[in-house]
């Protein structure tokens, strides 16, 4: 089973050679590493092109022409991905590469088509950071549920697995943070069949790059009405 990995990134020139090399090396043997670079303009995508050790680990890179949001570097990294499984991967080190063989073995056992790993489920370790942002993962989070009749405890996950065929057969609309709220309504009215992984959590402060603001979250509820309601 071949797993594609999508990594959006803008202006991660301090984190984008670990990452690349963490992605390479996870242990997950059969995957495609794609890149997709939204108009950065901190150096990062000068290294993209003229660091042959990094571009000899990528498979695909991908250069937006303008700044568009990480929803929509994600829609372009899936349209490219030709793995039978897609996950999402942050270029900011927030999330261990090393989890991927977890997070993949519900739908490599048949018994998932789609896995959130969530930094609320289990005994792995988890940066201790920003109250208000924990309490307000969790109101986007139940008010998605409320919505979706799904039980997921944290929606606003960057890793999200995916059968390729589920994941190309959506058309994915927000080109920012609104991704996850969308992408959760929109699964959740197919008929398919959604688990969750406990995983790691290294987070970051604002200080260290962290980009998602108080304005997301207001995205977020109106994303989350959108999806749900009118689509």
């Amino acid at each position: 089973m071949k797993l594609s990995v999508i990594i959006p990134c803008f202006n991660e020139v301090n984190t984008i050679n670990a990452i690349i090399n963490a992605v390479y090396d996870a242990p997950y043997t059969n995957k495609e590493i794609i890149v997709v670079d939204d108009f950065s303009s901190d150096g990062t995508r000068n290294k993209l092109i003229q660091e042959k050790n990094l571009v000899d680990r990528i498979d695909r890179i991908i250069f937006h022409d303008k700044n568009c949001g990480k929803g929509a570097a994600i829609r372009s990294g899936i349209n490219s991905a030709t793995g039978d499984v897609i996950i999402i991967q942050d270029a900011d080190l927030e999330y261990d590469p090393s989890e991927y063989d977890r997070l993949v073995d519900p739908i490599k056992n048949n018994h998932a088509d789609v896995v959130f790993g969530s930094r609320f489920l289990g005994g792995n370790a988890h940066r201790v950071l920003y109250f208000w942002h924990r309490v307000g993962n969790g109101v986007l989070t139940l008010f998605s549920n409320m919505m979706t009749n799904l039980n997921l405890t944290d929606m606003e996950t960057c890793y999200k697995v995916f059968r390729r065929e589920i994941i190309q057969s959506i058309t994915i609309e927000e080109n920012r943070f609104g991704f996850e709220p969308e992408i959760t309504a929109k699964i959740s009215k197919l008929n398919c069949r959604i688990y969750e992984v406990g995983i790691s959590y290294y987070g970051r402060t604002y200080q260290e790059g962290k980009k998602i603001g108080w304005k997301d979250g207001f995205r977020a509820i109106y994303c989350i009405i959108k999806y749900n309601l009118f689509r």
